[in-house]
């Protein structure tokens, strides 16, 4: 099946998730995030393998976050809106992100793509 590595190419931190992933000889499909973010269906399923809270998935230092002051919406917000906005925009989303064969990295600490993707 392979992973799916979701990431913005201006990203200084995305480059570094690629070249550790090319690095270790890892398969992997390469999605720009800003073009073609996850759908909502997509984003359902990688949300619930993660076992991670559905916040861990947006982007809180981004402009786009700022701009939509979603630091005081998302609280009232339903999962099924927050899941929508950010299948709505890439940019909102946490990133690298990178799915497949049951697991899920948000963001990247070089530690854990050890611990989860060469395990």
């Amino acid at each position: 099946m392979g992973l799916t590595y979701y990431g913005y190419p201006k990203c200084g931190t995305c480059r570094k998730a690629k070249a550790w992933l090319e690095t270790k000889g890892l398969n992997f499909q390469e999605v720009n995030i800003a073009e073609a973010p996850p759908t909502a269906e997509e984003l359902r399923n990688i949300i619930a393998v993660s076992g991670l809270e559905l916040k861990k998935f947006f982007n809180v230092s981004g402009t786009k976050y700022r701009e939509l002051n979603l630091k005081d919406k998302l609280p009232t917000m339903t999962d099924e809106e927050k899941i929508s906005l950010l299948s709505s925009d890439g940019m909102l989303i946490k990133r690298p992100l990178v799915f497949g064969e049951g697991k899920v990295t948000v963001g990247f600490k070089e530690e854990e793509f050890d611990n989860i993707w060469t395990n």
